[in-house]
């Protein structure tokens, strides 16, 4: 029985360090997911990322970078998506990154930006307009 109790609060144990929060700086560095490899990085208090790649990032030459040329500003439609800040303002709040925008090359919008880190390697973040219910995931991984 003694053994048995043990073993539970072991568990347990184990669980509770699993659970614990990372530091806020571990979202540093450069993550990929299937369609996209971003760069992020401290901005004062705030977390912002540059997109590195994408799978359509590049003109059918496969060398040219796109121009922005959905963004709602004119000036700006000249400008390269490759190397372009699309997430900024991520603030990191009660173990999670929140608060944040995320400008979006394919349609020229802005949504919502919230994520978590999963682990040291492992990042999850949801972009949507108005609520969270109603917007898309992504599965970050470290690029080491």
């Amino acid at each position: 029985m003694k053994k048995s109790i043990v073993a539970v609060f072991a568990l347990l144990l184990s669980l509770a360090s699993f659970a614990q929060k990372l530091p806020a700086d571990q979202i540093l560095g450069t993550w990929k997911c299937t369609d996209y490899k971003i760069e992020v990085f401290k901005t004062g208090n705030t977390y912002s990322a540059r997109l590195l790649w994408s799978k359509e990032m590049f003109e059918a030459d496969g060398k040219t970078a796109k121009k922005d040329v959905k963004n709602p500003n004119e000036k700006l439609r000249g400008r390269s998506v490759q190397g372009l800040t699309h997430i900024t303002d991520l603030v990191y709040r009660d173990g999670e990154y929140v608060d944040g925008k995320l400008y979006s090359v394919q349609d020229g919008n802005t949504y919502s930006l919230k994520g978590k880190l999963k682990s040291l390697n492992e990042l999850e973040t949801r972009g949507y307009k108005g609520i969270p219910l109603v917007g898309k995931s992504f599965k970050w991984n470290r690029v080491q």
